[in-house]
């Protein structure tokens, strides 16, 4: 059994294994700091799930704000489990529960996620979107070759776009870099401290780096 949390706003997937449903808390605990929507996906090959372990799970996915749950399996009785809870779920063959997963796979291998303070002194860099669930303090350095998200404070330095992309954005929590970068084009950080408790974005808007309000949506 696989699950796949894909955070839209984040740009990020994160896979996880499951032997079964019991310990799935534990998996969650490291992902419920993430803010926005989550896309959540269950690939389950042979196994039966029954009615009531898919109504535990799905109490539990919804804690992390899962916006939308899909289950694909090879299993008409984990199938119809699902159906009767009102879970969209997809009868597939196993073959292309591993093509859809291997799909995934090649994302994660991409992004990056990192947990904890980013400290003075060290260097985080991602081959894809840079998503950090904590704070990146002065002197640190981030980066990435598309998106940097920082769930925490944005104290040191960061370049997104590392390739060139110029459509590569930098949001954070409380946005005070030292400095951004996003392609070729550099900004030094302001000196004031944001005076709004939002999320800030940064992106290229006419050569020159712009900061407004990163809005999240949501559905109801």
């Amino acid at each position: 059994m696989e699950l796949v949390l894909n955070y839209p706003k984040c740009k990020y997937s994160e896979i996880i294994s499951l032997r079964d449903l019991d310990n799935i808390n534990e998996y969650l605990k490291k992902f419920s700091s993430i803010k926005g929507p989550v896309e959540a996906k269950f690939f389950v090959i042979n196994d039966s799930i029954s009615s009531h372990q898919l109504s535990e799970f799905k109490n539990i996915i919804h804690k992390i704000n899962a916006c939308s749950l899909t289950i694909y399996s090879n299993n008409r009785n984990t199938i119809l489990a699902g159906k009767s809870l009102k879970i969209d779920s997809n009868f597939v063959n196993a073959q292309e529960i591993k093509n859809k997963l291997h799909l995934f796979n090649s994302k994660e291998k991409e992004d990056t996620l990192h947990e904890g303070t980013v400290r003075s002194g060290e260097r985080i860099s991602s081959n894809g979107n840079l998503c950090i669930i904590g704070d990146v303090n002065p002197g640190a350095i981030v980066s990435a070759q598309k998106n940097i998200y920082v769930w925490g404070k944005l104290l040191g330095i960061a370049f997104a776009g590392k390739g060139g992309d110029k459509n590569a954005s930098i949001a954070s929590l409380y946005l005070k870099p030292v400095q951004l970068r996003i392609a070729d084009v550099i900004a030094i950080g302001p000196e004031e401290k944001p005076k709004n408790h939002y999320p800030e974005i940064a992106f290229i808007d006419e050569q020159t780096i712009s900061i407004n309000p990163y809005i999240i949506e949501t559905k109801n």
